[in-house]
């Protein structure tokens, strides 16, 4: 079946970088769309960047924009997020997703596989 599993996750200051990786298996990881997405407590879940992972093509929220940058080693069947310049309000779980009939995308509900979810804190 479908596992996705996250790694990376971690305690870092405020202009600091880190980068979160998500490990695919139990399909041909280009059949999907993938996806990064974070939930802060007391918020709802949000897509941060998505990549169509046939061509490469990503997809960025706004509040992550020329900050993270949304890769892929497709041999590894491996997700990955890079994050620079981070803010105490990029603070939340990060989840990585497999789906999308539409690519890329950042809604929730277009994804059908979610991994357990790696916790990102930003300290100001």
């Amino acid at each position: 079946q479908v596992q996705l599993v996250e790694s990376g996750g971690g305690s870092v200051q405020a202009g600091g970088s880190l980068r979160l990786s998500c490990a695919a298996s139990g399909y041909t990881y280009s059949t999907y769309c993938m996806g990064w997405f974070r939930q802060a407590p007391g918020k709802e879940r949000e897509g941060v960047a998505s990549i169509y992972t046939k061509v490469g093509s990503t997809y960025y929220a706004d509040s992550v924009k020329g900050r993270f940058t949304i890769s892929q080693d497709n041999a590894k069947s491996t997700l990955y997020l890079q994050m620079n310049s981070l803010k105490p309000e990029d603070t939340a779980m990060y989840y990585c997703a497999a789906g999308g009939a539409s690519c890329p995308v950042l809604l929730n509900d277009q994804y059908n596989y979610w991994g357990q979810g790696t916790q990102l804190t930003v300290s100001s």
